[in-house]
């Protein structure tokens, strides 16, 4: 049985990102492309190990080597880089975005791995229209106890990085009226959204015993939230922001997720008791997130009133002396450039900007 352990949790601060992006045609249109890339070819050395498929034959993952906050953004830009080269060299073009505008999910083929087959058949039409693509950071933490205890209390800044990060107004052609389409495609299946907080890591542990043993879930990385704790890892893996082809953008999540953990890790030590919010409270500042982006706001941690996303960026890079976050905020957020596109220029526009 594929289960962590509490021992893995040893090592504080590292990082690791995994980005999921389209494989595109001449046109900038999702394509079944991961087979040349993943199996018949023999992809950069940096990527050895380190590429995989998704759901769909168009969607494809990389994760960067095990790394520090000094070196994440030369390890970042790499395997991008060496991606991008590997795809060209097949004659495909490498995009990203929460939900590329292009993908039809009825037209489209899903992958043939045995993992992904047994996905479609257990979930069915949830997962058959699952053509999301997303960003997730790992921050190791050096206490299994004190991971659990993180995941609960980062989980109140998740709809600000969904807010920040909201790059997929368009889903299967159509405008959705969202920001972040992505986040309410990607919840219709099970396991995922918001989690609900658990008193430490025994009871985690517990739960995901407990899923896989009922055969809820096949596997552990069928847990889906927003947020866990990596068992197998020993870190903290926040799964929230939508993908990004701008490697500045996904940088700014790795600094602030990064600077979140670490943070919460001390207020741990510390004793802080922590909000322990309840799941319905999160999922309602999650709903502003994904409904109005950058100009989101959300019901405050001590639930007391409201405070906007500009007065949350501004009071989180002044606390934990990250910029990248401002940056994004004071910029046009991915949906809105992606629908101003739309309108001044055309669809092979919104394409064309999703390109790395």
């Amino acid at each position: 049985m594929d289960l962590g352990s509490a021992e893995n949790f040893t090592d504080l601060g590292t990082l690791g990102v995994e980005e999921e992006f389209y494989v595109v045609d001449e046109r900038g249109v999702p394509t079944a492309g991961t087979d040349e890339l993943v199996y018949q070819t023999d992809p950069p050395e940096i990527l050895d190990g380190r590429l995989d498929h998704e759901l769909f034959k168009c969607v494809i993952e990389t994760q960067t080597p095990k790394t520090t906050l000094s070196d994440v953004d030369d390890n970042v830009r790499r395997v991008r880089e060496a991606l991008v080269e590997h795809a060209s060299s097949q004659g495909f073009g490498i995009a990203a975005a929460g939900l590329h505008p292009g993908a039809k999910w009825r037209e489209l083929d899903h992958a043939e791995k045995p993992r992904y087959r047994a996905q479609l058949d257990r979930i069915q039409y949830p997962q058959h229209r699952n053509t999301t693509a997303g960003l997730h950071v790992h921050v190791g933490v050096d206490d299994a106890d004190a991971a659990v205890w993180v995941a609960n209390e980062i989980r109140w800044y998740l709809p600000v990085m969904l807010a920040l990060s909201a790059n997929s107004p368009y889903w299967n052609g159509y405008d959705t009226g969202l920001q972040s389409a992505r986040a309410k495609i990607f919840e219709a299946l099970p396991n995922t959204g918001m989690p609900t907080d658990f008193e430490d890591y025994e009871a985690f542990s517990e739960f995901e015993r407990t899923m896989v043993e009922t055969g809820s879930i096949n596997d552990r990385g069928e847990l889906w939230y927003d947020v866990r704790p990596h068992s197998g890892h020993g870190t903290v893996e926040v799964r929230t922001p939508d993908g990004q082809a701008d490697p500045e953008r996904v940088l700014a999540f790795v600094e602030y997720t990064h600077a979140l953990v670490t943070d919460l890790v001390e207020r741990y030590e510390d004793g802080e008791s922590g909000y322990r919010h309840r799941r319905e409270l999160l999922d309602e500042n999650k709903w502003r997130a994904i409904r109005y982006g950058h100009d989101a706001s959300f019901i405050d941690r001590d639930c007391d009133g409201e405070i906007s996303l500009g007065e949350v960026v501004d009071r989180e890079c002044d606390r934990l002396g990250v910029s990248g976050i401002g940056d994004i905020y004071d910029a046009e957020s991915g949906a809105e450039c992606q629908r101003r596109l739309h309108e001044e220029d055309g669809f092979e526009t919104v394409c064309e900007s999703l390109l790395l």
